[in-house]
């Protein structure tokens, strides 16, 4: 008995080592992520919807994707928020394909999962910026090439976002905000620290590397798989995707998973369905899986 809580003891010990280094190495991402994530929400997020709405009746034709691309990861709403303004600015004459852009970049990147990622590295970082905006680039020219004259996007339900930052007195508005930030997305990050601390105690160093890695288009694949049950949080991830990483596992890989991960996380997937139909919403599966594999063998490929 006393040997088992020996080894119990010195098992702690280790976990306790790489969990503590893991979260002194990336907690100030999250801190300054939350901080900045929270002045984004709070100060600029209705002038970029705003700049969104401003849209509507222009004249851009294919070029109004670039815009819609980009004020969609400048956004800071979650899917939740980012459907019923969808659905607002629908009504106003939004086209659906700088719809799609603007909701497909709002999915995968948002101001804070920008700095969250930041502890990645400047390669990683580079390629989940540009792979999102090319994304939301690509879902815009597919419908836009496929649905000419026809609705694509079905918001009816779904009525104008509410606000949560109401408070009449700034300072504490944005404290609010930080605090149902830290609330949402602290336990998750948390339990990604966790994980990533497992990783390094029990899992080879070269697994990673045999798993995602070998025949790159069987790792990138593996990937964007795994993305679709594992994802939960974009700030969870990041101690996970950053240990992988450091084991060997490829940037593509690593691209193609930080894309299937927020399109398909569980959360988002039921509000999709309701907006797509079941036949849209399988296409919006296939599109996901087939942009990330191409996207993760395009990295390898450069890099």
């Amino acid at each position: 008995m006393t040997e088992l809580w020996e080894i119990l003891r010195r098992e702690f010990v280790y976990l306790w080592y790489y969990f503590d280094l893991q979260l002194r190495q990336i907690v100030w991402y999250w801190v300054i992520g939350i901080l900045i994530g929270s002045c984004i929400s709070v100060f600029l997020k209705e002038r970029i919807h705003g700049l969104f709405r401003s849209m509507s009746g222009s004249k851009f034709g294919i070029l109004g994707l670039i815009p819609a691309s980009l004020l969609g990861i400048a956004s800071p709403l979650c899917m939740y928020g980012t459907i019923p303004l969808a659905a607002s600015v629908s009504r106003s004459g939004m086209r659906d394909d700088w719809l799609a852009a603007f909701m497909m970049t709002s999915i995968l990147l948002n101001p804070q999962l920008i700095l969250y990622s930041a502890a990645l590295g400047p390669a990683a970082l580079t390629v989940r910026i540009v792979s999102c905006f090319l994304c939301g680039i690509a879902a815009g020219v597919l419908v836009r090439l496929f649905c000419r004259g026809k609705a694509f996007f079905n918001f009816s339900g779904f009525e104008e976002p509410g606000s949560h930052d109401t408070d009449p007195k700034l300072f504490l508005r944005l404290l609010k905000n930080i605090g149902r930030n830290i609330k949402a997305t602290g336990p998750m990050f948390l339990l990604g620290i966790v994980l990533s601390a497992l990783f390094q105690r029990y899992v080879p160093q070269d697994a990673m590397v045999r798993f995602f890695g070998g025949n790159e288009a069987w790792g990138v694949l593996m990937a964007a798989t795994v993305g679709v049950p594992l994802y939960a949080c974009g700030g969870g991830t990041i101690p996970l995707i950053r240990q992988w990483l450091a084991e060997g596992m490829p940037l593509g890989s690593a691209a193609a998973f930080m894309i299937t991960g927020p399109a398909t996380k569980i959360t988002n997937l039921g509000a999709l369905k309701i907006v797509f139909g079941v036949k849209r919403f399988l296409l919006y599966l296939a599109f996901v899986m087939l942009f990330s594999f191409i996207t993760g063998l395009a990295v390898n490929l450069l890099c």
